[in-house]
């Protein structure tokens, strides 16, 4: 919303927001989706990936954008990241080079390491391409993966339980809207076992996670509104390439690292972008 009313756009004005919220209840967004159609909106900005799925299903027609997304490609929801063909179009940051990076980040991170966990979403096709591109990267650089299921709020105590059992040296966590929109938890979870978590947006670190390495969601936002403004102006999302993030967040919460018993090796520090004391 800051970046369109940086372009000139002012809810109640020359604006008209149409909001459907979730709350995590994957169930509804086929419904919501229906009802923005019914609506005949102009645009439909969507996101995460599974919502901009059920975008998708409820119309061909309608532009939508998306201002984060997992492997847009990947998941059909685009041709090209060149040429999109559709109607969907935005910023997709879930490609192979992000994951390689953060399973590269955990290494170096915990030293030694040898087993680590995937935290992931079951219930979601997201989950499952990323359980698959992380485990390529963990075999390439000599990491055992382990699978952590989750299907809701209540299986992170269990999922945490599952790899302080099998001695994991530290637990990636795949990102969507159930880990999202339930941070908090999770990282208290996460301090209960005192296991190396590593995340993709510096929300965690903020709400006490250990280390988020991933793009800057506050900025994919924003540069989202470029495409509301090209397609209300004429362009065709199909014709509007996907962009992907060119920089990237390391948020590093030191007081955490101190409370988990765990040294920030000087190369992380270094590069860093934020340290949260």
């Amino acid at each position: 919303m800051q970046g369109l009313r940086d372009l000139g756009y002012i809810e109640g004005q020359n604006l008209i927001v149409e909001r459907r919220f979730a709350a995590g209840d994957l169930q509804r967004l086929d419904e919501f989706a229906a009802e923005l159609v019914r609506l005949r909106v102009d645009l439909i900005i969507a996101a995460p990936t599974q919502v901009t799925q059920a975008a998708q299903r409820a119309t061909k027609t309608i532009p939508i954008v998306m201002p984060v997304s997992g492997d847009a490609v990947g998941f059909g929801l685009v041709a090209s990241l060149a040429r999109p063909g559709g109607n969907v179009t935005g910023l997709s940051v879930l490609g192979p080079e992000l994951s390689n990076k953060q399973v590269e980040l955990v290494k170096e991170l915990v030293p030694g390491l040898i087993r680590v966990g995937l935290l992931w979403d079951a219930t979601s096709s997201v989950g499952e391409l990323h359980l698959a591109r992380m485990k390529n990267t963990a075999q390439r650089l000599g990491l055992q993966l382990h699978s952590l299921e989750i299907r809701s709020v209540a299986d992170f105590e269990r999922a945490f339980a599952a790899a302080a059992q099998g001695r994991l040296g530290a637990v990636l966590v795949g990102d969507n809207a159930l880990v999202f929109n339930n941070r908090a938890r999770l990282v208290e979870v996460a301090a209960a076992t005192r296991i190396p978590a590593i995340f993709l947006w510096r929300e965690y670190p903020e709400a006490g996670g250990l280390v988020s390495y991933g793009p800057n969601l506050r900025d994919l936002n924003r540069r989202a509104a470029t495409y509301v403004d090209k397609i209300l102006k004429g362009a065709k999302p199909g014709d509007l390439p996907i962009e992907q993030p060119t920089t990237f967040d390391l948020v590093i919460n030191v007081k955490t690292a101190q409370a988990l018993g765990v040294t920030i090796p000087q190369s992380i520090l270094l590069r860093a972008t934020e340290v949260i004391q």
